[in-house]
């Protein structure tokens, strides 16, 4: 069975939003646009349309060979798309959990974080070498439990659209109820901050409830505004190396490594790690920021 691709037909909405919140931006004075780097972000999404068109044909043959190991045959029903979306979502949460605490995927996915401006713009800046860090084999279960790979591409594509609403600064808390079940534009907020109390929380694609479960809920505090981007900012707007620097870190490293033990860590430790404990992770720097705000929780 064939289905659409909803990005595809999402981006008619995705240019109209983005104007409209640089209308909003100019009108209430919230958030800010930079033109250099929206034109960036732009050029990282165009450029990972093209990666993935180049590597798409690998990853459905890839999903197509899983299935075929299949435990059940799940049919094309209403009920099996609702249940594939929610577990989808729970692959992506610990993808993107992952992506965020081992350095080799977060070397494809720091391209998103890499921004200081958080606008809708920053919703399209993506990798360009999610094939390499292997990022999709965490939806691989999913066929083998039997959903139909068409199914999962589909309800992927739908959860790509709906994170990118939440990339903005023009919209405040919702309702309670909403806030409580669904990741919102507060909730992700959080997610792309660099404040010590924000670093490595609000991993949800669709549904907040995942990062409630299991720990890495982290509500946006009004005395703490979030700043975004990532922990050493990058020094140039230069698209080109956005997308590869960390690639570049990682390679420099893994060279003036002087122990397979050692390697291991600059390849897949956290982001941040050095041998002997000399580095700063996540964990180091909120450590060091309790230490001197013993009354703030993290």
């Amino acid at each position: 069975m064939k289905l659409p691709d909803p990005v595809s037909y999402a981006i008619p909405a995705f240019v109209l939003l983005i104007i409209l919140e640089m209308w909003l931006t100019r009108r209430r004075g919230v958030g800010r646009y930079d033109w250099r780097d929206a034109g960036a972000s732009l050029t990282l999404g165009l450029g990972s349309t093209i990666a993935g068109a180049l590597t798409g044909a690998a990853v459905v043959a890839m999903a197509v060979w899983f299935y075929q190991f299949r435990l059940f045959d799940i049919p094309f029903a209403w009920w099996a798309f609702l249940l594939a979306f929610v577990l989808d979502d729970l692959a992506y949460y610990a993808f993107h959990r992952s992506a965020h605490r081992v350095r080799w995927f977060w070397a494809s996915h720091v391209i998103h974080h890499s921004s200081q401006h958080y606008n809708l713009t920053t919703a399209l800046r993506q990798t360009w070498t999610g094939f390499l860090s292997l990022g999709f084999l965490f939806r691989l279960p999913l066929f083998l439990i039997g959903f139909p790979p068409a199914m999962i591409f589909f309800v992927a594509g739908l959860n790509l659209v709906y994170q990118f609403w939440i990339h903005t600064e023009q919209v405040g808390r919702l309702p309670r109820w909403f806030e409580a079940v669904m990741n919102t534009p507060s909730h992700h907020r959080v997610h792309h901050a660099v404040n010590p109390r924000y670093l490595d929380r609000n991993y949800a694609g669709v549904f907040i409830i995942w990062d409630k479960m299991f720990g890495t809920f982290q509500p946006e505090e009004d005395s703490d505004r979030p700043r975004y981007g990532i922990v050493h900012a990058l020094p140039t707007l230069n698209p080109l190396w956005a997308a590869v620097h960390e690639w570049v870190a990682i390679a420099r490293d893994a060279v003036r490594s002087r122990s397979p033990s050692e390697l291991l860590g600059r390849l897949f430790g956290p982001p941040g790690w050095q041998p002997g404990g000399a580095g700063e992770t996540s964990e180091t720097i909120r450590a060091r920021w309790q230490a001197t705000n013993p009354k703030q929780e993290a």
